[in-house]
């Protein structure tokens, strides 16, 4: 039996069309980021309105949502079209993209961990701007009762943080049905109550705080979220884990079909 080794260098098609497949699934994950966002967007009439944007004060989940979509569908696509047609631009531009994505990644872990002081501050004042425009942006208003049914908190520090609001505000010039009062999701549930009562923190700050703990939930969101992350450390840890191989063997891939194909342009200039 004769075996034949061939001199000229061929392009791996394992790399090729596994990179293929990594980036399709990553340009239709952008495509339907795009499309939820675009979507949410054009149920608040934004698309219509494009000045509805720079009237909301606090933060839009749908602008991340869309920019998080934006990149992802870029790189998707220049992965995509790099690995099929071989392409050695797009597939540096893609292996650049994701290392710069990786780096900033670390450093704002590193950072966070070093500076938790300052990243305290910086979530408290975030978590203050969006208390004021709560009722500007139904999808702010549903992230915020999310994140306080979920953690069972209220506010940045405590309940009293309402009262930045204009509605919840317990100022004597408020004609708010909810003055003095808190979102229902502040409230303790009822498990009796199959129906959620959505005027369940009417008038709640306006009582004595002694009554306050069997009613509605005293401890702030960001005491909460200091006090979940060490339980759930692994999880965490975990998942930052998952996402950073993930972005390494992305970064593998394209690395290894760009030395392939620059072997095999080199191989054909003899």
């Amino acid at each position: 039996m004769h075996y034949y080794r061939y001199s000229n260098p061929e392009i791996s098609c394992w790399y090729k069309y596994l990179l293929f497949s990594y980036n399709i699934i990553f340009w239709l994950a952008g495509v339907a980021f795009l499309a939820a966002g675009l979507w949410a967007w054009s149920e608040k009439g934004v698309l219509s309105d494009l000045t509805k944007v720079t009237r909301l004060h606090g933060f839009d989940p749908v602008v991340l949502v869309l920019v998080v979509g934006g990149v992802m569908f870029v790189l998707g696509f220049a992965g995509c079209i790099g690995a099929l047609r071989e392409n050695i631009c797009l597939l540096k531009f893609f292996c650049g993209a994701i290392v710069l994505i990786f780096m900033l990644e670390l450093a704002a872990a590193v950072l966070a961990f070093l500076f938790q002081d300052w990243v305290r501050d910086r979530f408290k004042e975030f978590f203050e701007n969006n208390i004021k425009s709560y009722r500007d942006d139904i999808d702010l208003q549903n992230l915020i009762d999310s994140l306080q049914k979920i953690n069972h908190c209220c506010g940045a520090q405590g309940p009293d943080d309402w009262n930045l609001n204009i509605y919840f505000n317990c100022s004597s010039e408020s004609k708010s049905r909810e003055k003095c009062g808190v979102p229902f999701s502040c409230c303790v549930p009822d498990p009796a109550q199959k129906v959620v009562n959505t005027q369940c923190g009417y008038d709640i700050r306006a009582k004595k705080k002694t009554e306050w703990e069997n009613l509605i939930f005293t401890k702030g969101c960001i005491p909460a979220l200091e006090a979940w992350l060490p339980r759930n450390i692994y999880i965490v840890a975990g998942a930052f884990i998952a996402i950073s191989l993930l972005q390494i063997f992305g970064i593998f891939l394209a690395r290894s079909l760009i030395s392939d194909i620059e072997i095999v342009k080199a191989g054909h200039r003899f």
